[in-house]
């Protein structure tokens, strides 16, 4: 199994779906997330309270994340049953640890007083407790578990990688190979979003072809679901599919790259070149509404 790339740093931008989704929805809002020190007005610590700000269905995510890594490392040195009650209980003391340690856009904006363990263990019980019971983790803990030191379990870094001369991320959450080639699955706690995800889908698959130099029919990336119910999607790519990818992502880079007066250098224009969304509909989820309509969204740190 080939080792994942390494790359020196280099400050121009890289192409990630989840910055260009945000640099689609509003300008400001991408200015204020990865240009914040550059903000004639106000100070970056100040805005790096908004940015910092999570919410509970975030904290789901994030959790449930956490306790899958823990769950597939103790998985790849035992297949012993899990003891469900003491699972959930390492769970939940992973979720009194994180709600301490964050600020909530709920508790900020005022719409409760306080975040507790109840807001988020219904979802993060029925998340796990829906994985463990599908018969993914069955197979996984049956049969894929026999290639188990080759697993990769939520890498370091953030996945970069390279299209052509392009830099690009794609963080997987787990790949792992089985048979002739590599599966990897990406673990959703939120709803489904067929176009979205097939994007990050491609992305997986674009990565693992880099950096373990195989063909994309020998990749197999996956969503897997976990609330309500568990359920996967699953997609296989050609090489045709991903080189109409990388059109896509170079484009969307440039797009971005027109935002920068120094593109190697990965400095932007002016904060005013970066315009408000006007959609108050996108504005009032927006962790930064605080810093763009103080007036209408009063926070309170």
């Amino acid at each position: 199994m080939s080792e994942i790339k390494q790359f020196p740093f280099t400050p121009i931008l890289g192409w990630s779906n989840s910055r260009y989704e945000l640099f689609s929805i509003c300008k400001r809002k991408y200015f204020y997330h990865y240009y914040n020190k550059y903000d004639p007005q106000l100070s970056r610590r100040e805005i790096m309270q908004y940015r910092n700000l999570s919410t509970i269905a975030l904290e789901i995510g994030g959790i449930v994340h956490e306790v899958i890594e823990a769950l597939l490392r103790r998985l790849r040195q035992s297949t012993d049953p899990i003891n469900t009650d003491k699972f959930v209980d390492y769970a939940l003391d992973v979720a009194r640890n994180a709600i301490r340690s964050k600020q909530f856009e709920e508790i900020v904006y005022g719409q409760v007083e306080k975040i507790s363990e109840d807001e988020v263990a219904p979802g993060i019980q029925e998340s796990l407790l829906n994985l463990i019971e599908s018969q993914r983790y069955t197979w996984l803990a049956e049969k894929a578990v026999e290639h188990a030191q080759g697993w990769v379990i939520d890498p370091p870094g953030f996945g970069e990688t390279r299209l052509g001369d392009l830099k690009a991320y794609f963080k997987v959450d787990f790949l792992f190979p089985f048979e002739d080639g590599y599966h990897i699955i990406d673990w959703k706690t939120g709803k489904a979003d067929q176009e979205r995800h097939r994007k990050q889908l491609m992305g997986y698959s674009t990565w693992a072809c880099y950096h373990f130099e195989v063909t994309p029919e020998r990749v197999w990336p996956r969503l897997a679901y976990l609330r309500p119910d568990y359920f996967e999607v699953e997609e296989t790519f050609n090489a045709e599919d991903l080189e109409n990818f990388a059109v896509q992502v170079r484009a969307e880079t440039v797009e971005m790259y027109d935002y920068c007066r120094d593109i190697q250098a990965n400095i932007p224009v002016e904060k005013d070149e970066f315009p408000l969304v006007d959609n108050p509909r996108i504005c009032e989820y927006c962790n930064f509404r605080g810093i763009c309509f103080p007036e209408e969204y009063p926070a309170k740190f």
